[in-house]
């Protein structure tokens, strides 16, 4: 089975109408990721349909955008509502929270997202949830939160951002972190290559971000890009030298870690 640990099924709809469709047809499961109340109910209707017709799952996922805080008119409301998601279990995991500080527009909300991360670490802690982290040029606000972090069952960071040094010392640090790589290995980011080529094999996962990464020379990102993905992860792996040379065995571990990591069983 296929595999994607970080997308948007909701905001693929207008490039992709029949993407539900199409992530069954290739046998993927995937962690979706929404920010709104809304968003959330249409990817648990998925979710439900998806067991219903014994199709590969979504994980349901809930989180302010680190890019997005002023999208929430009422915080007291939001919070209200991420608690009765977790408490309710209808909540899989936490995200995608987290910083983006890419540039001076998102730096000016700084504030407001470690008010919001600090919420999303409690929810996570109190009710057992994994975690997906978003963390662009922002992993120095990460590394503070490392003992909370080491509380929860899992941490996954979307799209990786952080360097290989970065991810040794999560490991070290104890945090139980998995490593989610997309098109940037594809596209030639250098320093992704470096992590996904050279990090713990038991530690990487996939995913598209679906629609919002799209490999060169596509318009949008969608399940379709993951076998791509994972072929470039296994040519990275196999001319480093690492375990998980193989495409096909590369696949079946990836698959075995997104359980892990979402505390997925059949």
């Amino acid at each position: 089975m296929l595999t994607d640990a970080h997308c948007h099924p909701f905001d693929l709809r207008e490039q992709m109408p029949n993407a539900e469709e199409a992530r069954r047809a290739r046998n993927a499961a995937c962690a979706a990721s929404s920010w709104n109340l809304r968003q959330f109910e249409f990817h648990e209707g998925l979710a439900q349909n998806a067991k219903a017709d014994n199709a590969p799952p979504l994980v349901l996922c809930y989180a302010v955008h680190p890019q997005l805080p002023a999208s929430v008119l009422n915080l007291d409301e939001y919070y209200s509502t991420l608690e009765e998601l977790a408490a309710s279990g209808r909540l899989e995991a936490v995200g995608e929270a987290g910083f983006d500080l890419f540039d001076e527009t998102y730096k000016t909300t700084e504030k407001i997202q470690d008010e919001i991360f600090a919420v999303h670490l409690e929810a996570a802690m109190k009710h057992h949830l994994p975690m997906v982290v978003h963390g662009r040029k922002a992993m120095h606000k990460i590394f503070p939160f490392s003992k909370e972090l080491k509380k929860l069952p899992s941490v996954i960071f979307h799209s990786w951002p952080g360097t290989l040094v970065e991810g040794e010392s999560l490991l070290h640090r104890g945090v139980n972190v998995f490593f989610s790589f997309g098109a940037a290995i594809v596209n030639n980011h250098h320093e992704a290559q470096r992590c996904c080529a050279s990090l713990p094999l038991d530690r990487l996962l996939v995913e598209t971000d679906a629609p919002y990464q799209p490999l060169r020379g596509k318009d949008f990102s969608s399940w379709e890009d993951l076998p791509a993905i994972i072929q470039k992860a296994a040519k990275l792996r196999n001319d480093a030298g690492s375990p998980g040379k193989s495409a096909d065995e590369l696949e079946e571990i990836i698959e075995k870690n997104f359980r892990r990591a979402f505390q997925f069983h059949d």
